[in-house]
């Protein structure tokens, strides 16, 4: 037990230190830059960078709060962290609320001031992966299996849940033949398949898939393209 009085010790002390009020005797030099979330499918990670001429040695301390909470709480696992991000996914979980993050630094002369992120909200600042298609040929009928991205957030069985299930999304596919762009066709999140039919026999046809946000009028970016051949 005494062989853990010194590093328990040593924590408490940097969570006293990291704790304390800003002022302008704590090294504002060592403070971390440019605090802000980035969000994709609704994976919330808080990026920040290094100070500039600080040394390589500084550590990080993450805490995080809803908006209207007085208190901050801790990020557990970004704690004395040397990593310039600290993913808040499970704690920023809820897409219509609002969040703050802040990071304070630690080095040898002692703590930086703390540093805040602008106020996050998921639901509005989450950009979205394109979906996962797979398509298979019956004829000259081509059906587009859509699989929307997931979330890191898990349900009751452990199973990662959907994007659709916390956002209202459009899922558009391009079709091209000789890297000319014949169709566009939309579904909406609900349909998990798309039928294009009526396509020329024996030709290759490739397909990309976006994903489209009609709250926003944002789009994700096309994904790779997947090619197949009718009969």
């Amino acid at each position: 037990m005494s062989g853990l009085c010194g590093p328990l010790v040593l924590f408490c002390l940097i969570t006293v230190l990291c704790w304390a009020d800003c002022s302008h005797t704590q090294q504002d030099d060592m403070a971390p830059l440019e605090v802000k979330f980035h969000s994709l499918d609704f994976r919330n990670v808080l990026h920040w960078k290094h100070p500039y001429m600080a040394a390589n040695s500084l550590k990080y301390f993450v805490q995080y709060k809803v908006y209207g909470d007085k208190d901050w709480t801790n990020s557990e696992h970004c704690q004395g962290t040397k990593m310039l991000q600290c993913d808040l996914s499970q704690v920023t979980s809820d897409p219509r609320e609002w969040y703050y993050a802040r990071v304070c630094s630690l080095s040898p002369k002692g703590p930086s001031s703390w540093v805040i992120s602008p106020r996050f909200h998921p639901l509005w600042e989450t950009s979205f992966s394109p979906p996962r298609i797979k398509p298979r040929v019956t004829g000259q009928v081509i059906s587009v299996q859509i699989r929307p991205p997931r979330t890191p957030l898990r349900g009751q069985r452990g199973n990662r849940i959907q994007v659709t299930k916390l956002q209202k999304l459009i899922f558009r596919i391009y079709l091209m033949h000789n890297d000319v762009e014949e169709e566009v066709l939309e579904t909406d999140s609900c349909s998990k398949e798309l039928v294009i039919q009526g396509l020329r026999p024996k030709t290759t046809y490739c397909l990309q898939a976006v994903t489209v946000i009609p709250l926003k009028g944002h789009k994700s970016l096309r994904s790779s393209p997947t090619c197949i051949s009718t009969h």
